[in-house]
């Protein structure tokens, strides 16, 4: 097993750190305050070919690999959540696509989000469906051959920018098996948007109450078949944990980065304070949980680029990498002391980007779930 990385995720990493450092790090802060979203770094990131990295070539993607990709988003985060979850929600249509659509979808709608041309969005939630995904009641009626959608979704994340939206509606019975998937591009008469969301972080990711009022789109718009919105959304939220979990990875880095910074140049009674036994093994552990944390996103990640089966492994980097993340910046803030309460340093924000990854993609107690169904199910433990 080699543990180091290789040429191109080198490249990628230091592509992506070159771009977020030098152009997006004078912006972050102000961007924060004024919740600005740039489209421009999306297609700037485009021009870097790190929007696509795992779509293949045929459709302008880089044709490379979830390591290859996760080695970008870390990269992102460390600087920006909102822009890296701006690029793995981007990414989700594409997977979908590439998987379950077909070609005449993929041909016209993946290049332009791989080129970073395009941003994507991926909606399921609604206000009587969040961890119960199978329980949404926006409907999507055909009539002849389009379908029309009505119904009111939730927590999109930059639903109101999107110019290809993945929207899940319900065309037959109550339950999963009742649920479709169909394309919905941007400025399609019927598509409204409501309320953006007031948060605690991440204010440059936009998140979106869309409202659908006899929404028509042809029938070619839907993916796979009727009822098959479940696996699809599924399927998605499997490889979406991965990137989840590698933006956690990066919020975690850059908060260790500034109290180690922090407790070398910060001096009580006489020296650094990194001196301190109380602060030496806050670092310590720091370090330790995020080196696990990162094995684990890059086992799903190998998993998933070798065809093999990955959603538990994908749920326990999730849980692990995002627990981590909230735990790193805590303490982190609490090394920094009063002065990492404000917001001369990043860690307070870091910690409140850290805060929103234990619950998308599924909440961190559905990802234990999702871990405890296969682990109870396993006659030998072979993790």
């Amino acid at each position: 097993m080699n543990f180091e990385a290789t040429p191109i995720q080198a490249e990628l990493r230091m592509l992506a750190r070159k771009y977020v450092q030098k152009e997006l790090l004078p912006l972050v802060e102000g961007d924060e305050k004024s919740e600005t979203f740039r489209p421009e770094v999306i297609r700037k990131l485009g021009e870097l070919g790190l929007t696509g990295i795992p779509v293949p070539e045929a459709y302008d993607g880089a044709g490379l690999g979830y390591l290859d990709y996760i080695a970008a988003i870390e990269e992102i985060a460390a600087v920006s959540t909102g822009y890296a979850i701006s690029v793995a929600v981007t990414g989700l249509p594409q997977v979908i696509l590439s998987t379950f659509g077909t070609e005449a979808q993929k041909m016209k709608y993946i290049p332009s989000l791989a080129r970073g041309e395009a941003i994507g969005a991926f909606s399921l939630s609604e206000a009587g469906s969040g961890s119960d995904a199978g329980a949404l009641t926006t409907t999507a009626r055909k009539e002849g051959a389009f379908y029309i959608l009505n119904g009111t979704k939730l927590w999109t994340t930059q639903g109101d920018v999107a110019q290809t939206l993945i929207i899940m509606a319900r065309t037959g019975g109550p339950g999963p098996k009742g649920v479709s998937s169909f394309i919905v591009e941007k400025g399609t008469p019927g598509l409204g948007y409501g309320k953006r969301e007031k948060k605690m972080g991440m204010h440059t990711s936009h998140t979106m109450e869309l409202v659908l009022e006899n929404l028509k789109i042809p029938a070619e718009n839907l993916i796979g078949q009727e009822g098959d919105g479940f696996k699809i959304a599924m399927t998605a939220l499997d490889s979406g944990r991965i990137t989840i979990a590698a933006c956690a990875i990066g919020i975690a880095k850059a908060a260790l980065d500034v109290a180690c910074s922090h407790s070398r140049e910060r001096e009580q009674f006489g020296k650094p304070i990194a001196e301190f036994q109380g602060i030496s093994f806050m670092l310590a552990d720091m370090a330790t949980q995020i080196d696990a944390a990162q094995l684990l996103v890059q086992r799903a990640a190998w998993l998933k680029d070798e065809g093999k089966p990955f959603s538990t492994e994908a749920a326990m980097a999730k849980l692990f990498a995002t627990d981590t993340a909230m735990k790193v910046t805590t303490d982190a803030v609490q090394v920094l002391g009063g002065a990492g309460y404000t917001q001369e340093f990043p860690v307070e924000r870091y910690m409140r980007e850290a805060k929103v990854l234990q619950i998308v993609e599924g909440t961190n107690q559905i990802q234990r779930m999702v871990i405890g169904r296969s682990v109870s199910q396993q006659t030998l433990f072979t993790f």
